[in-house]
């Protein structure tokens, strides 16, 4: 069965940890306990309803605050597809949290308030959607209860969000109308608003096409770990174990080894079900060659006549993930890129963006916490990769401080040199 992977986004109090909690009740995706508690904390609350957003909020200060902190991964299925939800913040000093929740996402579904219209984080979360290459956005126009179902002011929201997206590059774009707290077209379509002749959030999910959104046509299969004879039974048994990141693997393939450039052929590729004749992102396997090629951890397997750009020298979006310090012309770093690490060290940082008017800061001193920018990388060693736009697995990293290990930023590769 196909799996979505879906972000929430939105400003404060737009509804996104009571949509999905509705959406998993209207779904029967919670266990009867679960809902018990839910209640029994809704009624300490002091709320005549069951609070279906404390489904997501799970920390203590989430649901003392009545915010979203941290990013919580939530799992329901139903007969045509399985979903992974990740309900990201909306406070602005989470923006790092929306970019780590949303990085893996096929869709993001932004949250917009009928009553406020399109608001500062509205604009800041489809910014974000666009730079990650989400395929598709869904705007929730909710809380349609609250303005009496009125088509004009869900029309006159949908108008100001697509001048604004107008500016991004966002392939899919949909806009529903909701109310998450009654349950107005999120599973069921909703009589209240006869004027709307879409489908449901649910029947949308479901019927999203995106199969086309992968790479199936460049082959990279970074190797993150040599499978090595454990007894004499399997004395012969040489194999690269990894996580396919784009194309398509068969048996026979002629494949290039980089950096070496040795080439040899596809012997076998075993899954944990056994062998099979054919990998494809994002499934693990372990690959074997007919010849005896050097390879190690780091390395990445290709085809011949496709094979990633090779370079030293990055140009990035990073978006600056760090409380405790702050990216600088000449930083020094550690880089993790598929499998493979190296040392990279920030030559120069060429414009910093504000998210919410997309005016670029020329020539910035630094990039500070939950700010991105444009920076120049030089690596110590080659790298193997792909534009982001092109391949999302091959063209991302993180960077790390050498000293801590901590994970201080995260990029997305828009070129080289």
């Amino acid at each position: 069965m196909e799996f979505l992977r879906f972000a929430t986004a939105g400003s404060v109090d737009d509804g996104k940890s009571t949509l999905i909690g509705r959406l998993l009740y209207d779904t029967k995706s919670i266990f009867q306990d679960q809902l018990e508690s839910v209640e029994a904390t809704s009624q300490q609350m002091g709320n005549e309803y069951t609070n279906l957003a404390l489904l997501t909020d799970g920390l203590r200060a989430e649901r003392e605050q009545g915010i979203t902190i941290d990013v919580a991964y939530r799992y329901f299925a139903t007969p045509k597809r399985k979903f992974i939800i990740a309900d990201t913040p909306g406070h602005v000093q989470y923006t790092r949290n929306m970019v780590t929740g949303a990085s893996t996402a096929d869709l993001v579904l932004v949250l917009v308030d009928a009553r406020h219209g399109v608001v500062e984080q509205s604009r800041r979360h489809a910014f974000l959607a666009s730079l990650l290459r989400i395929p598709h956005l869904v705007v929730c126009v909710n809380k349609m209860d609250l303005i009496d179902y009125d088509e004009k002011a869900f029309q006159s929201v949908k108008e100001e969000f697509r001048n604004f997206a107008m500016k991004l590059d966002i392939p899919d774009l949909s806009f529903i109308p909701i109310s998450a707290l009654h349950g107005d077209n999120v599973v069921e379509r909703s009589a209240k608003m006869p004027w709307y002749e879409g489908s449901s959030l649910l029947h949308h999910l479901e019927e999203v096409h995106i199969a086309s959104d992968r790479n199936h046509i460049d082959a990279r299969f970074p190797v993150q770990y040599v499978i090595r004879p454990q007894n004499e039974e399997h004395h012969d048994y040489r194999g690269y174990a990894g996580t396919i990141a784009g194309g398509v693997f068969k048996p026979g393939d002629e494949v290039v080894v980089l950096p070496s450039g040795f080439t040899s052929t596809v012997a076998s590729i075993d899954s944990y079900d056994g062998p099979i004749f054919e990998a494809f992102g994002p499934m693990s396997v372990t690959m074997r060659l007919t010849s005896d090629v050097d390879i190690s951890r780091g390395d990445m397997i290709c085809r011949p006549n496709n094979q990633p750009s090779v370079s030293q020298d990055l140009q990035a979006m990073v978006c600056w993930m760090s409380e405790s310090t702050e990216l600088v012309p000449r930083m020094k770093l550690a880089l993790k890129h598929t499998t493979r690490s190296s040392r990279v060290m920030a030559s120069e940082i060429q414009y910093r963006i504000d998210v919410n008017t997309l005016h670029r800061d020329e020539k910035p001193e630094s990039l500070k916490l939950n700010e991105i920018g444009r920076v120049s990388l030089r690596s110590t060693q080659p790298l193997f990769f792909d534009e982001y736009r092109r391949n999302r697995n091959t063209g991302s990293f993180i960077l790390m401080d050498e000293a801590t290990n901590v994970t201080v930023a995260a990029g997305i590769i828009v070129g080289s040199g």
